[in-house]
């Protein structure tokens, strides 16, 4: 007997062979992509990001931070509002900020060795551990100012005057807040004794020297640039804490120049976040700031207004922010004693 094949017999045998085939490819490539590292989305912010500035509107931080978070929205594609929430030497911004939602749409500016020098203190409402670093912004030297048409014309007749008198006054940004701590530094320095006088922030402190309401103050180079400029200048800039002369006052001498301190002191302004916030959006925040400072435009726009940029990523302004921690614990905390 013959047999013979049913009709499609042979159709159907080469369409199970192809759905074989292809299922055998589909396998390949599945073993294949298990084989890949998985790619993660990027993070973006979703609303507004919110940056906590511990200053009144006008400060020196203040400004600085408005200027940086005008040209990084050409890097963040959000609204940046800086909110400011100034008092007690800049606790009560700095208390709020380490409490905010660790969600990427709350990050603040903090001011070293000012935060540092709060966080040593007994009983203090953050510690360095509360925060996460993201970038510095701004490293600033300080100086030593007096009103325009002063007596003191150099920082040798200043001293001369402390030493004579002994109850010069001095305003500052706060107690034990960075420019009181200047003060102190020239003061231990020289051997003299003087009246520190708190106000709200560093706008508020050198409003008070334009006034006559003190003798002299500390404060920061970007701080007086506008200030010791022009026709009609308010302030005189005695000498800068730095260890060489600092270019936007290239007439000015160092501290150590006059045998005075003769180390490098001042600011470093920079941006963190509260503690437990993700790594891939510090990250997000880390390039974008990188890109923001890097741009040709906003170096420009720095140097108009006198602010000396400084970028550190997260990792080395993580090591600034122990060595400020160190500083405020071995130095600052005996300058007070």
């Amino acid at each position: 007997m013959i047999l013979q094949k049913r009709p499609g017999f042979r159709s159907k045998k080469i369409t199970i062979l192809r759905r074989i085939f292809e299922m055998k490819k589909v396998l390949a490539a599945v073993a294949v992509a298990m084989t890949l590292p998985m790619t993660v989305m990027a993070w973006e912010p979703t609303g507004d990001v919110n940056v906590i500035v511990a200053y009144k509107a006008g400060s020196g931080t203040d400004t600085g931070a408005r200027l940086l978070a005008t040209e990084a929205q050409k890097y963040i594609p959000k609204t940046i509002i800086i909110q400011n929430l100034p008092g007690a030497d800049g606790k009560i911004g700095w208390t709020k900020l380490v409490q905010s939602k660790p969600d990427g749409q709350t990050i603040g500016f903090i001011n070293l060795p000012t935060f540092t020098t709060l966080a040593a203190q007994s009983g203090a409402p953050f510690s360095i551990n509360d925060i996460v670093p993201i970038a510095n912004h701004l490293t600033e030297a300080g100086v030593v100012a007096v009103k325009a048409d002063s007596p003191y014309k150099t920082i040798e007749e200043l001293v001369a005057a402390a030493k004579e008198k002994g109850n010069l006054k001095a305003s500052t940004n706060g107690n034990k807040a960075s420019n009181h701590t200047a003060a102190q530094l020239l003061a231990k320095s020289a051997g003299f004794k003087y009246k520190a006088i708190p106000y709200g922030g560093t706008a508020d402190q050198l409003l008070a020297l334009r006034q006559g309401e003190v003798d002299f103050t500390c404060a920061k180079v970007a701080d007086v640039a506008k200030l010791v400029k022009g026709d009609k200048p308010e302030l005189r800039v005695l000498a800068v804490f730095n260890t060489k002369r600092d270019p936007e006052l290239p007439n000015v001498p160092t501290l150590g120049e006059k045998g005075l301190y003769p180390e490098w002191y001042g600011s470093a302004r920079a941006l963190v976040a509260p503690k437990g916030t993700k790594p891939e959006v510090i990250q997000y925040y880390v390039e974008a700031f990188k890109k923001t400072m890097q741009d040709p435009a906003v170096i420009e726009a720095h140097k108009k207004a006198g602010m000396a940029l400084d970028f550190k990523d997260n990792k080395e302004l993580g090591d600034l922010i122990k060595a400020q921690d160190k500083f405020a614990r071995d130095v600052v905390n005996d300058l007070y004693k």
